[in-house]
């Protein structure tokens, strides 16, 4: 590790005890802190080891507060630009994840970010998450951060979903009527809300929270729509 690494692995035991992972976890946690604070091509606008490890390494790590995301076997990580949270979860995780990038600049990135830190657990998929087709209802949990309105969010993340599976989302402070317009668009997706956790993965963190939605039927056939509508003309109003 960089200067300082006797303080930086002590500040990474406290988050491998903090959510009980293994010990095998912390060098690839520790190879992941590096590359995303030090290498300026990282597509990602944290800078500075602290930050990084707070909003990148801690932010990501608080989904193992939740059951779906420790029980999960295999994991689609949309929108996952540098590779948060899905990679730092792969660190945690046995899961197989599978990193939804459509730039072929941040799945490079990716590519060589896994290699890097020996993660042997993540498949980048170069691709719109509407155009995944293989990645149809093949997933237990679909992962996302700061990607989109909630509503857009679970379009791209219901047909991917086996029925039973679960989105869990990343947000900041909550907008009741963006969570209103979800609740229109999920109940078209077969989505509904199961739980929204308020969640302080580093101190002085604010406003963050977990948005928890369960596939409990099966998403109609004309879903995905063609690329970009999801966005374009956003289910919900």
């Amino acid at each position: 590790m960089a200067s300082g690494s006797t303080r930086d692995l002590a500040e990474l035991g406290e988050l491998s005890r903090r959510y009980g992972l293994d010990d095998a976890s912390l060098p690839q946690l520790a190879a992941l802190w590096d590359r995303l604070s030090e290498d300026d091509r990282a597509p990602t606008a944290v800078r500075g080891r602290r930050e990084v490890l707070n909003r990148h390494i801690a932010d990501s790590l608080a989904g193992l507060e939740l059951p779906p995301v420790r029980e999960a076997a295999r994991i689609a990580d949309i929108g996952s630009g540098a590779g948060v949270p899905g990679v730092v979860l792969a660190a945690a995780l046995p899961a197989t994840v599978w990193t939804v990038e459509s730039q072929q600049s941040k799945c490079a990135y990716i590519a060589a970010l896994v290699a890097a830190a020996k993660i042997t657990n993540v498949r980048v998929i170069c691709s719109r998450a509407e155009e995944w087709a293989a990645g149809h209802e093949s997933h237990d949990l679909v992962v996302a951060r700061a990607l989109a309105a909630q509503p857009v969010v679970l379009e791209y993340a219901a047909p991917l979903l086996a029925v039973g599976g679960h989105l869990v989302e990343w947000r900041g402070r909550r907008d009741t009527e963006e969570e209103a317009r979800a609740a229109v668009a999920g109940a078209r997706l077969g989505l509904s809300r199961q739980e929204v956790r308020a969640v302080t993965p580093f101190a002085g963190a604010e406003g963050r929270h977990l948005h928890v939605f369960v596939k409990s039927a099966a998403t109609p056939p004309e879903f995905p729509r063609r690329a970009g509508l999801a966005a374009r003309r956003p289910l919900g109003g």
